[in-house]
């Protein structure tokens, strides 16, 4: 699977049309709010998943942006470019990754912008602008 799969909020859904299911490797859940990275970045072993509970996040692929209001899943296979910025006020959402993902994650928070490639690389990701 090469693309991202978006679910919308379930006032959005066609009638009778089922809730996404979509299945990765291991992986964590947990509540955040606020902004991603702000560059194009891409996990080349691991999938990610958001779904919004409160405000809006605008994600950007490659080829197009979306943005996901609260009750909106977005999957992101392993492979897909990908990032994702508060689109105005406040936000919550979970975030579902692997535990590599979530060490990432940590060593970038703690690192200045400017070892954040390198750092990736550590962990099979990589910026890709």
């Amino acid at each position: 699977m090469n693309q991202p799969i978006i679910v919308p909020g379930k006032q959005a859904r066609g009638e009778g049309q089922q809730p996404i299911m979509a299945t990765g490797q291991s992986f964590d859940v947990q509540e955040w709010s606020g902004s991603g990275p702000d560059y194009l970045h891409v996990h080349y072993s691991d999938d990610e998943a958001w779904h919004v509970l409160e405000g809006i996040l605008t994600f950007r692929f490659q080829d197009n942006t979306v943005e996901a209001p609260a009750g909106t899943t977005v999957f992101a296979p392993a492979g897909v470019a990908h990032a994702y910025y508060e689109a105005s006020g406040p936000t919550r959402y979970l975030i579902i990754m692997t535990p590599r993902l979530r060490e990432l994650i940590a060593a970038l928070h703690k690192a200045p912008r400017q070892e954040h490639n390198t750092i990736m690389r550590q962990f099979d990701s990589e910026i890709v602008e």
